[in-house]
């Protein structure tokens, strides 16, 4: 690995999805095509930067972030681009924007009490270069996860992967045959959160374009997400509870299905009918994660008398007074969490289940941060509770799909796939998406065991085609108490 600072699925509605989702499971193999990668480099920043430690905030360093997180953009072809080589361009953009954000360059060590800090050593980031004999055209019309190939778009450096002592972030661009390319990205998501990340990807961007410094000045102020002296918990933060797993309900690792369900007016229309007409102005977020937490925790078939639970990542930044300073990069969000005993959430009618997730969510003041990050010093940084439990991101505002290299807006930015994290199908990503007739709407990668998608698929076409029986009533459901 050199050291350089200079350039050298078929889509368906639900009205289809029946007919259709075997296309849903076998996009990611129905197209199959060659990447012929270069040897993967270092790009530091393109002039020296102060090598000093900056320790991550207590919010930032918990067990739940030390994980890579995948994103990718498809670009189409840009006529008026032509001569000008996106790897080039985009690599020399990336030294140029690692001497603003220069402790992207360095890497993580951990020091007493599993506290992470930055060394910035200025050795850089992953690039990787890249052709495809492949042209956009052939992905289809509709790109969503699972995507093809992702593996070889996005290719894992052996031995790049750690939390601890390797590259915080890794970038591969690839060249398509139609003059188009590919933009993927791993995150070591202590680092970040999706919004401090497409500050940076639009710095990258700015400079790509011309700009000599980012519109947005970075700010690293990590110590406004630190700890209390002395620290003192005052939410009770059930999302970190240590929940045993007797029954081994955790999800399986095989046989696991990745499929994108997509929710346009059409569909979020229908969930409302769902819901009494005091909770229908509610948001979208919300009556959708309360669906898609219902129909799940029916398909996996966990005991009646268990607790399930959806964890809604919430972005703080606002909710701090002042609000975190414009240009925050870390990680400034929390995990509340929405329980309830299997039997109630699937007897119940939809209402129930959103009512559980509106109060979660409005549980997030600065007090929950600041208790938060107590607790993480106070209990040795945690893991959030995955037994049981499903987790969602909402990314339709994130900005993915807007970041410009000089190409124009991806026709494609966002999440590169479904249940990543320490528990393969345990998260979804909300992702923002146009369909074929011009709909805005949101995409929702799931990721499940295969007789358990089937169960799910069937339970959300039943919510979107079938008017509810009674909506203020409980509906019935059948329950199998037997594990997965």
């Amino acid at each position: 690995m050199r050291n350089t600072s200079e350039p050298d699925i078929s889509f368906t509605t639900f009205s289809n999805l029946r007919r259709h989702k075997n296309q849903l499971s076998d996009m990611s193999t129905s197209l199959v095509f060659t990447v012929r990668r270069h040897e993967p480099e270092l790009v530091a920043p393109a002039k020296p930067t102060p090598h000093e430690f900056k320790y991550l905030s207590d919010i930032d360093d918990q067990e739940g972030l030390r994980f890579q997180i995948p994103v990718i953009q498809f670009y189409p072809n840009e006529p008026a681009m032509s001569g000008q080589d996106p790897v080039k361009v985009i690599r020399k953009a990336i030294a140029e924007a690692l001497v603003f954000y220069y402790p992207f360059a360095g890497r993580l060590r951990e020091q007493p009490g599993r506290k992470l800090m930055v060394d910035c050593t200025g050795e850089g980031i992953i690039f990787i270069e890249a052709d495809a004999n492949v042209r956009l055209e052939e992905f289809g019309d509709a790109l969503q996860p699972p995507f093809p190939c992702l593996e070889e778009l996005l290719y894992d450096v052996p031995g790049s992967g750690a939390v601890l002592g390797c590259p915080l972030l890794l970038i591969q661009v690839t060249r398509l045959m139609c003059g188009g390319f590919i933009f993927a990205l791993r995150l070591n998501h202590t680092m970040g959160d999706a919004a401090g990340l497409v500050q940076f990807m639009s710095a990258v961007g700015e400079i790509a374009r011309g700009a000599r410094v980012p519109s947005v000045p970075p700010v690293w102020e990590r110590e406004l997400l630190n700890a209390r002296n002395p620290p003192r918990v005052t939410f009770s933060h059930r999302e970190y509870d240590q929940v045993p797993d007797i029954k081994g309900t955790l999800i399986p690792l095989d046989d696991m299905a990745h499929r994108s369900f997509f929710f346009g007016p059409t569909e979020i229309a229908a969930l409302r009918k769902h819901v009494p007409s005091h909770l229908r102005t509610c948001s979208t977020f919300e009556v959708l994660t309360a669906c898609i937490w219902r129909c799940r925790t029916i398909a996996i078939r966990p005991d009646p008398e268990e607790d399930v639970r959806v964890i809604c990542i919430v972005n703080a930044r606002a909710k701090f007074q002042p609000p975190l300073p414009v240009g925050y990069y870390g990680n400034a969000f929390a995990f509340p969490v929405a329980i309830s005993s299997t039997e109630k959430l699937c007897k119940n009618s939809l209402g129930y289940a959103l009512e559980l997730v509106k109060k979660a969510k409005a549980d997030v003041t600065e007090e929950y941060m600041r208790s938060l990050a107590d607790l993480m010093v106070m209990k040795g940084r945690p893991h959030f509770t995955v037994v049981r439990t499903y987790l969602v991101s909402d990314l339709t505002r994130a900005g993915f799909g807007e970041v410009d290299y000089g190409w124009g807006q991806p026709v494609y930015g966002g999440a590169a796939k479904g249940g990543v994290g320490a528990i393969p199908g345990v998260a979804s990503f909300y992702i923002p998406f146009r369909n074929h007739k011009g709909e805005d709407g949101t995409v929702v990668p799931v990721c499940l065991p295969g007789p358990a998608m089937e169960r799910f698929v069937k339970e959300i076409e039943s919510m979107i085609k079938e008017p509810p029986v009674d909506r203020f009533e409980n509906t019935n459901a059948t329950f199998i108490t037997s594990a997965m």
